[in-house]
């Protein structure tokens, strides 16, 4: 887990982060509070969690993102 430092650090490099809760019940997604909130501490907005994603724009940027892997792995 990131903590909000470490998340300003992502955002300024520009990586896209996903907010979980490591959830193992329905219980467990009442934890999502404490990761928003560390998400706002590190001033992260809509545009850096892919949780805020509309489906087109998470398959976009899954997309994209294969297709860097495949030239950063060659």
């Amino acid at each position: 887990d990131l903590n909000d430092v470490n998340l300003k650090l992502a955002k300024e490099m520009g990586i896209k982060i996903s907010i979980g809760t490591d959830a193992h019940s329905p219980e467990g997604l009442l934890w999502m509070k404490f990761g928003v909130a560390t998400a706002r501490r590190g001033w992260l907005g809509p545009k850096n969690a892919v949780n805020t994603y509309s489906l087109k724009k998470l398959l976009t940027a899954r997309k994209i993102n294969k297709k860097r892997s495949q030239l950063i792995f060659r």
